[in-house]
């Protein structure tokens, strides 16, 4: 016997008694239906108090497999009618109901795509077929027209191209949903524009509250870095925290200084700056650990504010066709440490436990509390759910190039005697990554500039050489290497979490600050990573960058940042296909997801996207696509 399932959806608490003593048939007959969703009509003598209740019920139906509709490589069913007895269905509680067979229907068949698996094994598909929201079978479509039955919904690509879900590997999902609801000033060239963007926001605010936001990039109007004298006129009455785009710096107008207690005399913190003007008053700007003194000053966000953020932050990313990400959490320089935990808690439990969660997150933690993760996961596991993994801990080496605290063996070109900051204490890094090591979490530092690079990759070593084991230590942007650095990653295993879009911001000032031959010879350097067998993964880092993998897969294939008519280091283009694979299989392999997601393979779970384009050779050589539709467990989430 096959069994197909039919949902009964009337609600019988609005009139039980009426439907405990309704009738039904001792026959049931089938007319065509096309999916679960079709309602079984019935009638007769039979009570139905059994199935009375509050919501949905399922009816399972028992058919001989003779009875097996027939379809067609176009999605089209062929059902004749047939009349039952009534030994030939059942009805069971569906928490407590078990197959008779153990033969598989599937709830959906997608046929007639290009399908890339990202799987060695089969890279290339026209078909596949889903059920319980995992892959139930992957091929052409001979392959798995078996296990289309009654109910299975079919889905025609009309050749379209398909591709795993993408797993984006760096973003700041909660802290990005709050910057959506804030001042955007992604994108302002002029010192005009930026402080247009601030007055038009004081309109809309009560008089004293916060005005909060952030993206900005003083090397879209020339480097010059913004004041707080830029906007305490039109901000007389409200303190202003505006972050720059990579989150390592940001501008406090002089209520927000005051209220933080900065003034000429404030020392600067270890791992931070405050911008002084020659006279020691400071300029608004505060730099990686120095940013604590606003951020603590800040009110903190409610929670109805977060849980916002993290359905606006979802929203975006299944448009993006993003269906799992790696969250860093609200953790920058300066930043509470708390405030990860505060979301876990608050806000990816309680989405959880209510059904609200859209997409799926693995969870990174400030290193300073691994031993918190440690005995979360000891009590818990390290999967929670479908939806939530606990992945491991993250800290800092050093800041960003933009901001003048990347980390580097020779000083920036504009500033002499500058060589950035080492954000966290070599040694308090290795104490913290030898005792997270040991306990057997996975960690990633960011590492910028290539003298932190080089810091990281001898620490991992030391660690490494205790034992040999599965850590898959990350290194997060992994921007700036020095001769020899990307050869490391693949000799020690490291994955290189990388963000491709941050090139596009980064290429002028790059030159600018290092020089044309530092730049073109140590940055970005994807190709000679993966040449190096180094597991490469991609991501955003948004709302540092937008997230949107199809860009940066375009960017990582073509390397031409805006007002460029050339490749910034051709050598390091790489083909579509390792980059779809950084964003899909690799991403997961680099947070040990990869049983889960990464590839369209048998027993994964369905996450996988639609893409505009039905020409795979143009994709391949132009890179450009839009997402048609995006598709978690099986379901359509976007659009």
């Amino acid at each position: 016997h096959r069994i197909y399932r039919h949902c009964w959806t009337q609600r019988f608490s609005e009139n039980s008694e009426q439907c405990s003593s309704s009738a039904v048939s001792p026959s049931l007959s089938l007319a065509r239906y096309e999916s679960v969703g079709d309602i079984v009509s019935l009638a007769g003598p039979t009570s139905l108090r059994s199935l009375t209740s509050s919501s949905q019920q399922l009816l399972y139906v028992i058919i001989p497999n003779f009875f097996l509709p027939a379809i067609d490589h176009d999605g089209r069913t062929h059902a004749p009618t047939y009349t039952l007895d009534e030994s030939s269905f059942v009805f069971s509680d569906f928490l407590n109901w078990r197959p008779w067979s153990s033969e598989v229907v599937a709830d959906l068949v997608v046929t007639n795509g290009t399908i890339y698996t990202s799987d060695a094994s089969l890279p290339f598909a026209d078909s596949m077929a889903f059920g319980n929201g995992r892959i139930l079978r992957v091929g052409e479509f001979s392959s798995v027209q078996d296990l289309a039955g009654y109910g299975t919904k079919v889905l025609n690509l009309e050749g379209k191209v398909v591709v795993p879900g993408f797993i984006d590997s760096h973003v700041h999902l909660i802290f990005g949903g709050l910057q959506m609801a804030r001042v955007e000033l992604r994108g302002v060239s002029t010192k005009d524009e930026y402080v247009e963007k601030v007055k038009a926001a004081v309109t809309y605010m009560k008089p004293g509250s916060w005005i909060l936001g952030g993206g900005w990039n003083n090397d879209r109007w020339g480097g010059e870095l913004p004041m707080a004298s830029w906007i305490d006129e039109i901000t007389a009455e409200h303190p202003v925290w505006l972050s720059r785009m990579d989150g390592h710096m940001g501008l406090a107008n002089s209520i927000a200084l005051k209220i933080a207690g900065v003034t000429n005399t404030t020392r600067d913190p270890k791992g931070g700056t405050i911008m002084r003007k020659t006279n020691g008053e400071p300029t608004g700007l505060l730099i990686d650990s120095a940013m604590k003194f606003v951020l603590a000053s800040i009110p903190a966000v409610s929670v109805d504010e977060r849980r916002e953020a993290l359905n606006r932050a979802s929203s975006l990313a299944l448009m993006r066709g993003v269906t799992t990400v790696v969250d860093m959490g609200r953790y920058f320089p300066g930043a509470d440490i708390e405030s990860s935990w505060e979301d876990f808690s608050d806000v990816y439990r309680w989405a959880d436990q209510t059904g609200k969660m859209m997409i799926r997150v693995c969870l990174y933690f400030p290193m300073a509390t691994w031993s918190r993760l440690l005995d979360l996961r000891e009590k818990m596991g390290r999967k929670l759910s479908q939806w939530i993994y606990l992945g491991g801990v993250k800290a800092f080496a050093d800041g960003s190039l933009g901001s003048n605290s990347a980390l580097f063996h020779e000083a920036y070109l504009d500033e002499p005697h500058n060589f950035g900051l080492q954000v966290t204490d070599i040694g308090s890094l290795f104490n913290m990554t030898a005792s997270s090591d040991k306990s057997g979490l996975q960690v990633a530092i960011h590492a910028i500039g290539d003298r932190a690079n080089d810091e990281i990759l001898d620490m991992y070593k030391s660690v490494i050489s205790a034992n040999e084991k599965d850590r898959r230590f990350r290194i997060e942007h992994a921007q700036h290497l020095t001769s020899g650095a990307a050869a490391r990653f693949g000799e020690l295993g490291i994955a290189a979490s990388v963000q491709p879009d941050h090139l596009l911001d980064d290429a002028d000032s790059a030159i600018t600050k290092l020089g044309l031959d530092r730049a073109q010879k140590g940055s970005y350097l994807f190709q000679s990573l993966l040449a190096s067998n180094t597991l490469l993964a991609f991501g955003s880092d948004w709302p540092v960058a937008d997230i949107n993998p199809l860009n940066s897969i375009k960017t990582a294939m073509k390397r031409i940042p805006p007002g460029w008519e050339n490749a910034w280091i051709s050598s390091e283009c790489m083909k579509l296909t390792d980059a779809l694979n950084a964003y899909t299989i690799s991403a997961a392999r680099a947070c040990f997801l990869e049983n889960d997601v990464g590839s369209l393979s048998p027993g994964k779970l369905a996450d996988f996207v639609v893409l505009s384009t039905d020409s795979w050779n143009e994709f391949i050589a132009e890179g450009s696509a839009s997402v048609a539709a995006t598709y978690v467990g099986g379901r359509q989430a976007y659009p």
